[in-house]
């Protein structure tokens, strides 16, 4: 009797595990976005997540945690219970570049990766009297004057400094970074005079590269971008091992349930791959990318690990 007794409450027991895994989720979703609100990122993410309630049937409620490049929204994230309930919508930088300059928290060890959703390519442009009109012949010209030009990027040690850098040092070239806060502020310094070289995002530039103000010769992927149709992809360079994208991905606290990362990477998957986000992307340059568990992890630290030389050999550090 005491082992049908026994046996009886563990089914039960099993069954109700069963349910309550099942009922995910059971209540609205926070989800932390380390950037401010109406940037690229916190664009991107609102976005997804309209879908991903339809998807996920609850709703989900977006709070912004700006400063630092990301670092502080990342750093408040590491008191997020891991119970499905609490999300990060960041993009690469915070996790992979910010870590490089200044010390931080948090290592990509700090978070359970659950999917990347999208990514693009940074640019190198020049003005259109340029002296070359290829990718090549831009090194070319940057080899043969080093330190002559300069290039706008977002800061120093962010994302598209250590970009450029990748590509700068791999064919032994110099150009002169000059630090401003973001790609839009970049822009303006370009196209006022004040620096010879835009480095920075797409969909920022793409009005002047239709008008013939602007012309851009690299994009900071392996493979050529659609938008920029002028645009040598590293690999055509040889330069395919040093790509370096935006990108973004959702990410949760570290030691989720499995059960429960699998429940949101299938949503989240279905939900970039809508044909409603698919456009959404295009509009913004991008294109939609979904690399889960494991995977996400290796790029994290495969990332971290080549920027972490280029910054090195650039003197800084945190």
């Amino acid at each position: 009797m005491k082992t049908l007794v026994t046996t009886a409450v563990m089914a039960g027991l099993l069954a109700t595990t069963s349910l309550a895994v099942a009922a995910y989720p059971e209540r609205p979703i926070e989800m932390t976005v380390p950037a401010p609100a109406g940037g690229g990122t916190d664009t991107a993410a609102r976005k997804l997540a309209t879908i991903l309630e339809e998807k996920l049937g609850t709703s989900i409620a977006i709070l912004n945690v700006a400063g630092g490049g990301g670092a502080v929204g990342a750093t408040q994230f590491l008191r997020a219970k891991p119970d499905g309930y609490a999300l990060l919508a960041t993009w690469n930088s915070p996790l992979t570049t910010v870590p490089q300059v200044q010390k931080v928290a948090y290592d990509a060890a700090s978070f359970t990766p659950i999917a990347s959703t999208s990514e693009t390519a940074y640019t190198l442009c020049v003005k259109a009297d340029f002296p070359a009109a290829t990718g090549a012949d831009f090194l070319a010209e940057l080899a043969a004057h080093p330190d002559k030009y300069t290039y706008g990027n977002d800061g120093i040690g962010g994302t598209m400094q250590l970009a450029a850098e990748r590509i700068f040092q791999a064919k032994g070239v110099k150009a002169v970074a000059i630090p401003f806060g973001g790609a839009g502020e970049t822009l303006q310094n370009f196209l006022g005079g004040h620096v010879d070289i835009y480095g920075g995002s797409i969909s920022p530039v793409i009005p002047y590269v239709q008008s013939g103000e602007a012309k851009c010769l690299i994009v900071t992927s392996a493979a050529p971008v659609a938008a920029l149709p002028d645009a040598a992809g590293l690999a055509s360079l040889g330069l395919g091992s040093e790509e370096t994208l935006l990108w973004r991905a959702i990410m949760g606290p570290k030691d989720m349930d499995p059960a429960t990362v699998e429940t949101l990477t299938k949503a989240i998957q279905e939900a970039v791959n809508t044909p409603e986000y698919v456009a959404f992307l295009a509009t913004r340059g991008e294109i939609p990318n979904v690399v889960t568990g494991e995977a996400l992890a290796a790029r994290l630290q495969g990332e971290y690990d080549a920027l972490a030389r280029v910054a090195k050999a650039l003197g800084l550090g945190n």
